[in-house]
């Protein structure tokens, strides 16, 4: 049985891979650009490791993008097996992962708080006198 660690790194290391066969493009499907491999887990029998995309345009084209990865998994394993030594590479899965999505949305969300605190009759409010002033009052 793997330690937490090794499962850890060799995950690491499959998302190092595929980010660089993306970026080099050893990959060359035209639905694929602009994807981010934003992180990978591999289960303790290395059976499967699942793979966790997302694109600058959202989930627009998650299906696409999904599709082009899972027709091309053979390829991908492949080239994985033969840069990563493994007795049994595991198979890849991949899923859409929308957390960039929703930070970007938060990001959003406070933004508008910002803004709507920032209004003329917010800074009206009284302010405690500086510690100068509090000495200049009692001598």
């Amino acid at each position: 049985m793997p330690t937490p660690q090794r499962l850890q790194r060799i995950a690491e290391r499959i998302q190092e891979e595929i980010s660089e066969m993306l970026v080099m493009g050893e990959i060359r499907d035209p639905r694929l650009s602009g994807v981010t491999i934003t992180g990978v887990k591999v289960d303790r029998e290395f059976a499967y490791a699942d793979i966790y995309v997302s694109a600058v345009e959202g989930s627009q084209r998650a299906l696409e993008i999904l599709e082009a990865f899972n027709h091309a998994s053979g390829y991908i394993r492949r080239l994985l097996a033969d840069r990563i030594e493994l007795r049994v590479f595991p198979r890849l899965r991949f899923h859409w992962d929308p957390t960039p999505e929703r930070a970007d949305r938060i990001e959003r969300l406070l933004a508008a708080l910002r803004s709507s605190t920032s209004t003329p009759g917010a800074s009206e409010q009284p302010t405690a006198p500086d510690e100068s002033e509090a000495e200049d009052e009692t001598t």
